[in-house]
């Protein structure tokens, strides 16, 4: 049940921007076991200078084509599943849109299955 935003530079091909949302999701369904059919994605393009970040903020040298990618998802997952994941992601980014691995920030938010409503104004997996 993740849901995931993406933010990108602007200027990108519808396909490249269905290969950054599918790569990403393999990486999820390959490393935190979410089910295959789990897809909910914003993908928003940004301009010059809308993406605001430091060039070397930890020793990782950044170029203008940072992307930034951030999931909600509910608490539960190993720190060594989270670290799968970061890996995976950028592994997949790299791969399939041939981009830099540095270039490719994440950021996990966690919650409770009752913050979760896909549908209806109920909260279908929240249980009772």
């Amino acid at each position: 049940m993740p849901f995931v935003r993406i933010a990108i530079p602007a200027g990108e091909t519808v396909s490249f921007k269905q290969n950054v949302g599918q790569a990403i999701h393999d990486a999820m369904f390959k490393t935190i076991n979410i089910p295959e059919d789990d897809k909910f994605q914003v993908l928003s393009e940004h301009g010059e200078g809308e993406l605001m970040y430091d060039d070397n903020y930890l020793g990782v040298d950044r170029s203008e084509k940072c992307i930034f990618v951030q999931i909600t998802m509910k608490h539960g997952r190993t720190p060594e599943q989270k670290r799968a994941l970061y890996n995976a992601i950028a592994e997949n980014l790299h791969s399939r849109v041939a981009w830099r691995k540095q270039d490719v920030m994440i950021i996990l938010n966690e919650n409770d299955l009752i913050d979760w409503s896909f549908g209806n104004g109920e909260a279908q997996i929240a249980g009772e």
